[in-house]
């Protein structure tokens, strides 16, 4: 069929694109294929595709990049470009304050409100940070499963500052100290338990004793923190890390 003849029935092609975000269909960067490609896979006019879309990105389920395409998702946020400075004017002490006033409250929610799967998948997470060999590995599972107790919280607004704070794990000189920690104050095997003790407060549904493990948590690591920038002064995190290998 032309595609000048194609029917332009923009309810029908917006039901056909609901089903396809929510499928497995797209690419791993979530882009649509194109409206011509879109328009051929359902046989309906570009126009009517090009209605769907719109109500699509009206909703914020799609977002279009300039000479690039459509993707899945909302519109990625500019504060990102901002982070780096925001961390630059802080300290791992003051990161540390905020951590302890908003993590217990996100590990109260996920416990009213976190399904099963992801209940299931903080367990496995919690594993492989035990497992992992080497300081970037740690990094990577641990904010891995902070961030999955955060994102199970239901709370976008919550999640959003959530991210702000971990972007700091990028920072390398965070790595550093953090590995430090974990050396000096012998504190993996700890951490792993406290972890299981959150994610079991959390799969019994038992807000308040999820926060509390949680704070206990943070509260060990902010100690452990403590006590590595104490020791800074006798040589630099790095150097420390290196004579503890």
């Amino acid at each position: 069929m032309a595609a000048s003849s194609l029917p332009e029935n923009s309810t029908y092609a917006l039901e056909k694109l609901r089903g396809l975000l929510g499928s497995d269909n797209l690419e791993p960067d979530g882009k649509l294929p194109t409206e011509r490609a879109l328009s051929e896979m359902f046989g309906v006019s570009r126009r009517a595709i090009r209605r769907a879309l719109e109500v699509l990105e009206a909703e914020g389920r799609i977002w279009r990049r300039q000479g690039s395409g459509t993707y899945a998702g909302q519109r990625p946020d500019d504060w990102s470009q901002h982070v780096g400075s925001l961390i630059a004017g802080t300290n791992l002490m003051e990161i540390m304050e905020v951590r302890l006033r908003i993590e217990p409250q996100l590990a109260q929610l996920a416990a009213m409100r976190a399904k099963p799967d992801d209940i299931d998948r903080m367990y496995e997470l919690t594993k492989k940070i035990f497992a992992s060999g080497d300081a970037d590995s740690r990094e990577l599972w641990d904010g891995a499963l902070h961030r999955l107790i955060a994102q199970s919280a239901g709370n976008q607004f919550f999640l959003t500052i959530f991210d702000v704070i971990n972007h700091v794990r990028q920072d390398e000189a965070w790595q550093t100290i953090r590995e430090l920690a974990r050396n000096i104050n012998r504190t993996r095997p700890v951490s792993y338990a406290q972890h299981v003790a959150i994610i079991d407060a959390i799969a019994a549904r038992d807000p308040m004793k999820a926060a509390e493990a949680m704070r206990q948590h943070l509260l060990m690591l902010q100690e452990s923190l403590i006590r590595v920038t104490s020791l800074d002064a006798q040589g630099s995190p790095k150097e420390l890390a290196e004579e503890l290998d």
